[in-house]
């Protein structure tokens, strides 16, 4: 049984994935921003075909994913950690503007 909810090739070519542990912790009902749950298509969306790519001023290895949701008129932030070339995501929420770090 696998450990992912996927695993996938940025825009870029590298290969993030999102682990079960990381997806629960994201969507649950303690967190900030459960509705995300209904947004697992717009996140690979948008490591695929992102907007904009902004690189973590402070960590070169931590990166902001973005694409523009039509609907909510909003953007949707994938932030991704690379560790030793494998990356994961972090996090994931709606946002009203792209943070240039």
């Amino acid at each position: 049984m696998s450990e992912n909810v996927f695993e996938i090739l940025d825009k870029t070519g590298r290969k993030i994935r999102l682990t079960k542990e990381r997806w629960g912790h994201i969507t649950s009902p303690e967190s900030l921003h459960p509705y995300i749950t209904n947004y697992l298509e717009e996140v690979k969306q948008t490591l695929e075909k992102p907007e904009v790519i902004v690189c973590n001023k402070y960590d070169d290895m931590k990166a902001n994913y973005y694409k523009f949701l039509k609907e909510r008129k909003q953007y949707l932030l994938v932030a991704v950690k690379y560790l030793n070339g494998d990356g994961f995501i972090t996090t994931s929420f709606i946002t009203r503007r792209i943070k240039k770090r």
